[in-house]
């Protein structure tokens, strides 16, 4: 059996190689190279990137076995995630590998804007000894605003307060016991604007977002304030602010990204960054040695779970999460369960209800709606069903979900249960469980009918009208093609009278021989049902 093909489309540390470990057939390619990576990304299931390949819809539709997109670091500007998700492919980044790196950046713009440092230094290497042309201001008892509270704003305070600094933020997200913790004040966006003698920006980048620091706000600020970006380009008005620096309505900025990167040379941010109040790096909020070795190892690890079928905390385009051990087993029976439901509905689902009863009530099982839902879909649509878009194909057929969770169990420690009403207005249950120390998958509730068969590749399901023979007559019409039954279950009879027999056989059933067995039981329902194994 091949490895599954993990392909680099930019350089990544020899640790992001190692921790994909030997299982997987890992191939590069120059991402930047359109035709190269269209041809590479053909037969590849993973593919890692950084902030240089462009996975957009074309590359997406060049994909025909791509299941994860990986890239390490934060930002996934290079993603089309809408295109991914549609295509059931799994999109991961690395949220926390460079929070420290971009905490520590700004503070060093921070610094750096403070004391003139890189103009000093930019002096003294040109022969200049100018001390009183840097004189600089202290921290110390000056007012950082922060805007955004999320990781790296946080990190940012928790740096910042060891400089004796007023700590002032806005975050609608953060509560106010957050922000004690982290020792700022909590105040509305234009007062923190107001009050800061230096503004940093921690936000991510939105249509709300974009342009948030533009000529008003600007306006509004110390004419000693400085202001830093090294969040996203774009929160920051580069014209507005180009205008501000220029005519002196603050002190000065630190940058280190930009809408554009890099800057054009006739862009505004190029004319930004020739200012002589700007501090400018090039984009170098992730660029250290740990921020990039922490960002491999983590989506490296994300694309093994994804291709081992799990689900991954950090995928940023499916729900799920990090899952409990006690819940995990439970996963591929309930996808199994979802693929007998499919087999057995007699039309289209409308609504759909994912029981879960027993000890695992009291557990986050949120996934088991994937689960049902990837089952139920993974033989009635043409397109790949991944835990990715299993939803949205529910959602542009109008099913709606429900997950109700009761500790009650009377017969089983744990049932799953998934109930459905079919277009008709039929309802249709099937329910399983997980039996014994070896955990087998078993279904043990057909519409009422109490059974218990372990699942396997091929099953054969009827109703009929009971009576003495019936097994001799299908079992008849298998001998005959030479089909064992390695498996039997015959429910009781219904108020009608109609057994509910399944039947576990060792091969697919030519439809002829369905027909014929079906035929001669007289079946109301007859089904066969091919699992495949998640």
């Amino acid at each position: 059996m091949s490895k599954p093909v993990v392909l680099l489309a930019e350089e990544l540390s020899p640790a992001t190689v190692e921790a994909l470990g030997s299982d997987f057939d890992v191939r590069t390619v120059d991402g930047t190279d359109r035709p190269a990576l269209f041809a590479a990304l053909a037969d590849a299931d993973a593919v890692l990137i950084r902030s240089a390949t462009k996975m957009n819809e074309e590359a997406i539709a060049a994909s025909a076995k791509l299941k994860v997109i990986a890239r390490a670091g934060v930002g996934l500007d290079n993603v089309d995630i809408k295109a991914a998700t549609s295509a059931g492919i799994m999109v991961v980044n690395a949220p926390t590998s460079n929070i420290i790196s971009a905490a520590e950046l700004t503070v060093g713009h921070i610094l750096s804007l403070a004391r003139h440092i890189p103009a000093a230094n930019e002096s003294l290497s040109q022969g200049a000894w100018k001390r009183s042309s840097f004189t600089g201001t202290e921290l110390y008892e000056k007012t950082i605003g922060i805007l955004g509270l999320g990781r790296i704003g946080a990190l940012v305070a928790e740096r910042v307060r060891a400089f004796g600094v007023r700590l002032v933020g806005y975050d609608p997200y953060v509560t106010p016991a957050r922000a004690q913790q982290l020792g700022v004040e909590l105040l509305s966006f234009d007062e923190v604007v107001a009050q800061a003698d230096f503004l940093t920006v921690h936000m991510p980048k939105t249509p709300e977002t974009t342009g948030m620091i533009s000529t008003e706000q600007l306006a509004s600020m110390k004419p000693s304030a400085y202001v830093v970006n090294v969040a996203r380009g774009g929160l920051i008005d580069e014209e507005a602010l180009f205008t501000a620096l220029s005519e002196g309505v603050i002190a000065g900025a630190g940058l280190d990204v930009y809408t554009s990167e890099p800057p054009k040379p006739d862009s505004v941010a190029a004319q930004l960054v020739a200012l002589p109040n700007v501090v400018a790096t090039p984009h170098l909020g992730a660029s250290t040695e740990e921020a990039q070795e922490k960002a491999g190892i983590s989506v490296a690890k994300s694309v093994k779970l994804s291709l081992e079928g799990d689900l991954v905390p950090d995928a940023v385009n499916v729900a799920g999460g990090v899952i409990d051990p006690f819940v995990r087993p439970g996963i591929a029976l309930v996808e199994m369960l979802g693929q007998f439901f499919s087999g057995l509905a007699a039309g289209a689902l409308t609504s759909l209800d994912i029981e879960v009863r027993g000890e695992l009530a009291n557990y986050d099982v949120s996934v088991y709606r994937l689960a049902a839902l990837k089952g139920i879909f993974t033989n009635i649509v043409s397109e790949n069903v991944s835990y990715v878009n299993a939803p949205l194909f529910a959602e542009q057929r109008g099913i709606e979900t429900r997950m109700i969770v009761d500790t009650e169990s009377p017969l089983y420690r744990n049932i799953t249960i998934l109930r459905g009403t079919l277009s008709d207005g039929a309802v249709l249950t099937v329910a399983g469980t997980l039996a014994g120390t070896r955990m087998v998958p078993k279904i043990v509730d057909i519409n009422g009918y109490e059974i218990e068969v372990p699942i396997a590749r091929h099953h054969v399901v009827m109703r009929y009208p009971d009576r003495p023979g019936i097994i001799g007559l299908y079992g008849q019409k298998l001998g005959e093609v030479g089909i064992n039954i390695e498996g039997l279950q015959v429910a009781h009879s219904d108020a009608a009278g109609r057994a509910l027999s399944v039947l576990t056989v060792d091969a697919e059933v030519p439809e002829v021989i369905l027909e014929n067995m079906r035929t001669a039981v007289g079946a109301d329902v007859f089904r066969q049902i091919e699992i495949v194994e998640p």
